[in-house]
C-alpha cells in the first residue's frame, strides 16, 4: 500500500512539473510576441545614468559609490551569446566619497564575452578581466548571465531551458516601486542557467519582462542578489523594449548598499549587423589563472609581509599565538597565507584576525579564519554587518565555503560571532610584542578604518590609504587624498614610523619615501 502511495505522489509531482512547463511556455511565448523577442537575432542600445562599484561604500549606512556613464553603449548577438559592453565614466558631480581603484577624468570600459570567454579591451589591445568577479564568481559566467537577464535574453534562455517552470501561481502587487503596482497581475517564470545559476523572471499583465533576477556568488554576502528592473517601455519599430534600466547587486534587505547601475536608454536598434567578436588568441591560449601565491617575507623579529598579489597581510607572532592583519579576496588566499605564514611561524594558532576596513576585496577572505576559531577584531562601526549578515547562516548554494559546511560550535550553538569592536587605541600584548590598532580619521576613501602600529620595529600597516607608486607614475587625487590624511592621522597619534607594511604594491616602503609623497599631497602636486 505505501508503495502504491509513493508511485502516485510521483506521477502526481511529474504531471505538476510537466502543467509547471506548460504554463511557463504558454507565459514565454505571449511575452515573446508582445515584446517582439522572437524577431531579435541582435540588439543594440545606446544611454547615458550612472554606475557604481560593488563592495566599495564609504560605510555601511551608504549604497555603492556612483560615477556618472556619460555614453554607454552594448550590443548583444543572442545567437552567438556574444555581448560587448562600452562605456565612459567619470566622477562628475558625484563626491570623492567611496573605494575601488582611483582614477581622474574620464574611463573607458569596454567588456566583452564570446564562446564563454570574457575580457576586456584597453584601446584595442585584449587583456583579462582581472580577479573573478567581486572576488568569487568568474566574469564568463557574469557576462553571460547579463545577456540572460536582459529582457530578449530571458524570454529565448527560459524558452530554451529544459527545467523551466513557473515558480509560484499568478501573485497580486503591489511589490517594488514601478513593479506589478497597483494591484496588477505578474507571472514568475524560473530556470537553471549555466547549469548552477537559479534565474527568475517577473512578467507583468501587459506580457512584459519587468524583472530578471538571479544570485551569483560572494564571499561577504554569499549567494548575492543581482537584479535587473526593465522600465518604461516603448515600442522601437515592433520590437518593445525598456527606455530606463535600474541595476541591483546586493539585497537591500541586508544592506542600504545595492544600487550598481541605472541608464535612460536612448536608441534601440534590432537585428543591427555584428561584428563577430572571436576571442582573441592572447586570450584564448594565454596562461591559466596562476595559482594563488602567498610569500612569507620577514620585517623584523616577529614580523612577517605575506605577500605574492595584488592584496597582502601581516602576520604578527606573539608568545603562543598569532595576529594576522588582514584577510583579502576570499578563501583561497586566505588558505594560502595560512599556510605560508605556518612554514614561518609554526605550530601557533591564529587568534586574532585583524581587518582594517569592509571594502570587499579587504573582508572576502574573514569567515575562513573565524571558521578555525579566530577572534575579529574590527572597527566598531562595521562589527554588526559582519555578525548579522557576512557570517549569519545565508544561503551559498552556490559556492559554499568551510564555514557554511562545517559550523563551527559558535555557530551550531547559536552563539555570538567572536568579534572585538575597536572605537579607540586597541593594544594586543604579551609583555614582549606589542600591537596598537587606531580608528583612522578623514579619508574620503572609507569612513571606518584601522591602522596597525607596531611601535617596537617603527611599521605602520596601512591599507589603501598609501600604496607605493610606480617610478614617475602619476598618482590620482584621491589616492593623493589618502597620503594626506594618513600623514595627518600619524601626526595625531605622534606614529613613530621608520617603514610602512602597504597592504598593496610594493611593500615594504621606507618613510622616506612617504614623506616626499605626503609633502606633495600636501602642496598639491603630483
Amino acid at each position: 500500500m505505501a508503495r502504491k502511495a509513493l508511485l502516485l505522489a510521483a506521477v502526481v509531482a511529474l504531471a505538476s512539473d510537466a502543467g509547471s512547463a506548460q504554463d511557463a511556455r504558454a507565459v514565454l511565448q505571449a511575452a515573446a510576441k508582445a515584446m517582439g523577442a522572437d524577431q531579435v537575432r541582435t540588439i543594440q542600445y545606446t544611454a547615458t545614468g550612472w554606475n557604481a562599484l560593488v563592495g566599495q561604500s564609504y560605510n555601511l549606512n551608504e549604497d555603492w559609490p556612483r560615477f556618472e556613464v556619460t555614453s554607454y553603449t552594448r550590443v548583444i548577438d543572442y545567437g552567438a551569446n556574444a555581448s560587448r559592453e562600452d562605456f565612459t565614466r567619470r566622477r562628475g558631480s558625484y563626491p570623492m566619497r567611496g573605494g575601488g581603484a582611483p582614477f581622474d577624468g574620464d574611463q573607458r570600459v569596454v567588456q566583452v564575452v564570446s564562446d564563454g570567454v570574457a575580457w576586456n579591451l584597453q584601446g584595442e589591445k585584449p587583456v583579462p578581466p582581472g580577479r573573478l568577479y567581486l572576488e568569487l564568481a568568474p566574469h564568463s559566467d557574469v557576462r553571460q548571465l547579463e545577456i540572460i537577464l536582459s529582457p530578449h535574453g530571458f524570454l529565448k534562455a527560459a524558452m530554451a531551458a529544459k527545467d523551466v517552470r513557473v515558480l509560484s501561481t499568478p501573485i497580486v502587487g503591489p511589490t517594488n516601486d514601478g513593479l506589478t503596482g497597483n494591484g496588477r497581475r505578474a507571472t514568475l517564470v524560473t530556470f537553471t542557467a549555466l547549469g548552477k545559476y537559479k534565474v527568475v523572471g517577473t512578467i507583468n499583465d501587459q506580457n512584459l519582462v519587468e524583472l530578471t533576477t538571479t544570485w551569483i556568488p560572494t564571499a561577504v554576502y554569499g549567494d548575492t542578489l543581482y537584479e535587473v528592473r526593465h522600465l518604461d517601455y516603448e515600442d522601437f519599430g515592433g520590437v518593445k523594449f525598456p527606455t530606463r534600466i535600474h541595476v541591483h547587486q546586493g539585497d537591500p534587505v541586508f544592506n542600504p548598499a545595492h544600487n550598481m547601475m541605472e541608464i535612460r536608454v536612448n536608441n534601440v536598434q534590432t537585428n543591427v549587423a555584428v561584428p563577430a567578436m572571436p576571442v582573441p588568441e592572447e586570450i584564448r591560449k594565454g596562461p591559466a589563472a596562476p595559482p594563488v601565491r602567498a610569500e612569507a617575507t620577514k620585517l623584523a623579529d616577529g614580523v612577517w609581509l605575506i605577500a605574492g598579489g595584488s592584496h597582502h597581510s601581516v602576520a604578527v607572532e606573539f608568545n603562543d599565538h598569532i595576529a594576522m592583519i588582514e584577510a583579502p579576496l576570499g578563501e583561497e588566499r586566505s588558505i594560502a597565507v595560512l599556510e605560508a605564514t605556518a612554514k614561518v611561524i609554526p605550530n601557533k594558532p591564529v587568534r586574532y584576525i585583524i581587518n582594517t576596513h569592509h571594502h570587499f576585496d579587504h573582508s572576502s577572505g574573514l569567515r575562513t579564519y573565524v571558521a578555525m576559531g579566530s577572534t575579529l577584531v574590527t572597527h566598531r562601526d562595521n562589527a554588526d554587518f559582519y555578525e548579522k549578515v557576512m557570517f549569519a547562516p545565508l544561503p551559498r548554494t552556490v559556492m559554499p565555503d568551510r564555514l557554511s559546511q562545517f559550523y563551527p560550535n559558535f555557530t551550531a550553538s547559536r552563539r555570538p560571532v567572536p568579534i572585538e569592536r575597536v572605537n579607540q587605541k586597541y593594544v594586543l600584548s604579551d609583555g614582549n610584542q606589542i600591537l596598537e590598532l587606531y580608528p583612522m580619521l578623514g579619508s574620503t576613501h572609507i569612513g571606518p578604518m584601522l591602522l596597525a602600529y607596531l611601535p617596537k620595529q617603527k611599521i605602520l600597516v596601512n591599507a589603501d590609504m598609501y600604496t607605493p607608486p610606480a617610478p614617475g607614475a602619476q598618482v590620482p587625487s584621491q589616492a593623493m587624498q589618502g597620503v594626506a590624511a594618513l600623514a595627518q592621522n600619524i601626526q595625531r597619534l605622534r606614529l613613530d614610523v621608520a617603514t610602512h607594511a602597504t597592504l598593496h604594491g610594493n611593500s615594504p616602503s621606507p618613510n622616506e619615501a612617504f614623506l616626499k609623497l605626503a609633502a606633495m599631497a600636501k602642496s598639491g602636486t603630483n
